[in-house]
């Protein structure tokens, strides 16, 4: 299984948990497992049409996965997921 970090503010879902497992073998399959273990986080992630949202991140081990495969990237057993909420600012 996987290991996916799971930032603050995503937190809540995952009751309190910084990192948790789950498997797939690739990382769209992860994100809908983690919703089947963790109800409303995947809605957080994913748009009604099943594509990852414009302002989440996620990167397969270092490498953002809209660099990769997208969600069709293929995980590992050992790999590790970090979501990443997109930060906007500036003057």
């Amino acid at each position: 299984m996987a290991t996916v970090r799971i930032p603050t503010p995503l937190r809540s879902y995952t009751q309190n948990k910084d990192e948790v497992v789950a498997p797939g073998n690739t990382v769209g399959e992860v994100l809908k497992n983690l919703e089947k273990a963790y109800p409303g986080i995947g809605s957080r992630l994913l748009d009604d049409k099943g594509a990852l949202r414009r302002y989440v991140n996620v990167f397969h081990n270092e490498e953002d996965v809209r660099f990769l495969q997208k969600l069709e990237t293929p995980v590992a057993e050992n790999d590790r997921l970090s979501i990443i909420p997109a930060i906007a600012g500036g003057r």
